[in-house]
């Protein structure tokens, strides 16, 4: 499993496509956007007229665990992406239970034979949020990248379409320790 992390417009989304056109098996893809507004409505069009007509779509703003179990196993998998999924997710849910639904999600991803891209925002770089919900938010995906990271082969940060690979904290530690 590969997590793209970045923050908005970074090339996630573009990436994760230009990886799975790249693969030999059928390709599935998980989005989590609802259309809430007109403009998010048209911003799931442009999504949907860019994705290749013989690739699967699965609309799951909710049971995101449920959506990857069902993808054939050898497909490859683009789950685009945990960002609206966590905002979906706070209107009735405590941070706990999210990181719970995250990590079982992330869990049935990481084993599946088939690969899968998954992207997300990184949300924790800007300035302390003005309001509550906003906290709430960002700490929250913040926690759920980390456990979606934990459960990655490979995590990379993109920023203006460049890519970093990701090292995880234990691996430094370890390296250090030697």
């Amino acid at each position: 499993m590969i997590l793209l992390l970045g923050g908005a417009r970074s090339g996630k989304s573009d990436l994760a496509a230009r990886i799975a056109a790249g693969q030999a098996a059928p390709v599935t893809v998980i989005a989590t956007a609802e259309a809430g507004d007109p403009e998010m409505a048209r911003r799931i069009e442009r999504h949907q007229a860019q994705r290749p007509a013989a690739w699967s779509t699965v609309e799951s703003p909710f049971e995101l665990q449920a959506a990857v179990a069902a993808v054939p196993p050898e497909d490859c998998l683009v789950l685009d992406d945990l960002t609206l999924w966590v905002a979906n997710l706070l209107d009735g849910r405590d941070e706990d239970t999210i990181l719970g639904l995250a990590a079982a999600a992330a869990a049935a991803a990481a084993v599946r034979p088939g690969l899968t891209v998954v992207v997300s925002n990184e949300t924790g770089l800007g300035i302390v949020p003005a309001n509550a919900l906003a906290r709430r938010y960002r700490d929250a995906l913040g926690r759920v990248n980390a456990a979606w990271a934990a459960a990655a082969d490979e995590s990379y940060f993109l920023a203006a379409g460049r890519l970093l690979k990701l090292t995880a904290a234990d691996e430094l530690i370890a390296r250090l320790a030697r």
